[in-house]
């Protein structure tokens, strides 16, 4: 027995082993869940009658008159500030789940400030959801380093993702992307990473509505 091991209580000693056993676990449940969450072409997560029609594309869209109204949005943003999506009523609101820690997230995060900054003066938002990011700093680097200049609303523990309908969004498919109509209800959606063109394709339908 070692001197550090008999200065120690008995009861302690002996759960000192399990305890980092269970320490190591929950570090590798953690790993496992950005690992399988961080996807190019995510799926649905789980069941739930949503309307969506997927494309050829991977793009999904809901009939006008079918869609589902985004549940309540709000809370402090990742650069401090405050954000409530009702603000943007009346206008169309492009959401983005995304984390500093996906690869994917990195590949389409300028497709997103071009087509953000080209559609801004046309009643179209974008809005971020950076979510399972331990650090907030990580998710301030990730928006300097990309030139990210709308907000995000910060979601470290996946909060804000279960207030939407069952299989609407799920944390195993990030990033992915909602559009929002001007009633404030979800007309298309992605579950994978997106080029500047589909991101514009799947827009442009829900800009062209009145």
């Amino acid at each position: 027995m070692s001197a550090a091991s008999r200065a120690l209580p008995r009861s302690t000693a002996r759960f000192r082993p399990r305890r980092a056993a269970l320490a190591t676990a929950a570090g590798g449940a953690v790993a496992a869940l950005l690992l399988s969450a961080c996807t190019s072409g995510g799926a649905s997560g789980g069941g739930g009658d949503t309307n969506f029609v997927m494309g050829k594309d991977g793009i999904s869209t809901v009939e006008p008159g079918k869609r589902d109204a985004v549940p309540d949005l709000s809370g402090k943003t990742v650069a401090g500030g405050q954000l409530d999506l009702k603000d943007y009523q009346g206008e169309i609101v492009v959401l983005n789940v995304w984390g500093s820690w996906c690869s994917p997230c990195r590949a389409e995060a300028p497709n997103f400030q071009k087509v953000y900054t080209d559609l801004k003066g046309q009643g179209v938002r974008f809005v971020g959801i950076n979510t399972l990011d331990t650090s907030n700093k990580n998710a301030l680097a990730f928006e300097k380093q990309q030139g990210i200049t709308y907000p995000s609303l910060s979601d470290p523990r996946g909060k804000l993702l279960l207030r939407f309908k069952k299989g609407t969004l799920s944390l195993q498919a990030i990033p992915s992307t909602l559009v929002i109509d001007r009633k404030g209800k979800i007309a298309a959606r992605s579950l994978a990473a997106l080029s500047e063109e589909k991101l514009r394709k799947m827009i442009s339908p829900v800009l062209a509505e009145k």
